[in-house]
């Protein structure tokens, strides 16, 4: 053995080092084990459930997710909005959402299951265009009524529920997918209500 002196100061940089390398390759092999907990995008296309913050949407504001390959248009309606869904139901083909394009829970005035939030396809139920979200001058389509949904390929119009006006190509109200409310701030599409 030799007597050559101890370098601490060598000793502490390759041990420092050798804890960063392997540090670095510890998240390296965790970030893809990580990962693979999130659905993958054929789980999401097939229909996985979709987490969405709603918790910074202002009262006339629409925000899209997608679900299954589909826009997904979650609006916040204004209490005005909600209180003058009924002044124009003799305007709709189907004001009380007869034909199932809703869960049952979401059967009512609103087509929601919280009258503040319209969630629903953003898909045209005539040829599956998109509809364009008109806040405040929906009244240059529908005369009285200040916000909808117009589909500009065909002229389909639907109101803030997502039902359809008479007299337009689409046949059906817009789809209102399954969904739910994990708490205030975050909806989940894809889970009915009473499964999540």
């Amino acid at each position: 053995m030799s007597n050559v002196p101890v370098n601490n100061g060598r000793r502490r940089f390759l041990t420092a080092a050798t804890a960063v390398v392997g540090g670095v390759g510890v998240a390296g092999a965790a970030v893809p084990f990580i990962a693979s907990w999130n659905p993958s995008a054929r789980a999401k296309a097939a229909g996985a459930p979709v987490e969405v913050n709603i918790g910074k949407i202002q009262p006339g504001q629409l925000i899209r997710a997608e679900w299954r390959g589909k826009p997904v248009y979650i609006v916040r309606r204004t209490e005005k909005t909600v209180s003058n869904l009924a002044k124009h139901d003799d305007q709709l083909r189907d004001p009380d959402s007869e034909k199932a394009q809703q869960p049952v829970y979401a059967t009512n005035a609103y087509r929601s299951i919280k009258p503040e939030f319209l969630v629903a396809l953003g898909v045209c139920t005539h040829l599956g265009c998109a509809p364009t979200h008109h806040a405040g001058d929906f009244d240059q389509f529908v005369e009285g009524v200040p916000n909808g949904f117009f589909c500009p390929c065909h002229g389909s119009k639907f109101d803030m529920a997502g039902r359809v006006f008479q007299g337009v190509p689409a046949p059906l109200n817009l789809v209102v997918p399954e969904h739910s409310y994990i708490n205030d701030d975050t909806l989940l599409i894809g889970v009915a209500q009473g499964d999540a």
